[in-house]
């Protein structure tokens, strides 16, 4: 299962790398990828869409989730 979060806010690899060490240690989550020219994050796993979401908000980014 994958969940796709429009991200808003990203611009560099630092972008990148604080969203990709917030979210991998979450419970259920298997790989994280970041897109960054299309503002997208693609979390796979069991992840929980809220805790995902909240995640990415506390690094400082606006996060919706496209696909629960």
């Amino acid at each position: 299962m994958s969940v796709l979060f429009e991200v808003h806010g990203m611009s560099c690899a630092h972008c990148v790398a604080a969203i990709t060490s917030a979210v991998t240690p979450l419970p259920g989550v298997t790989s994280v990828d970041v897109a960054l020219a299309e503002g997208t994050v693609r979390v796979e796993g069991t992840p929980d869409v809220d805790a995902v979401t909240a995640a990415i908000e506390d690094a400082g980014y606006d996060a919706t989730a496209v696909t629960p």
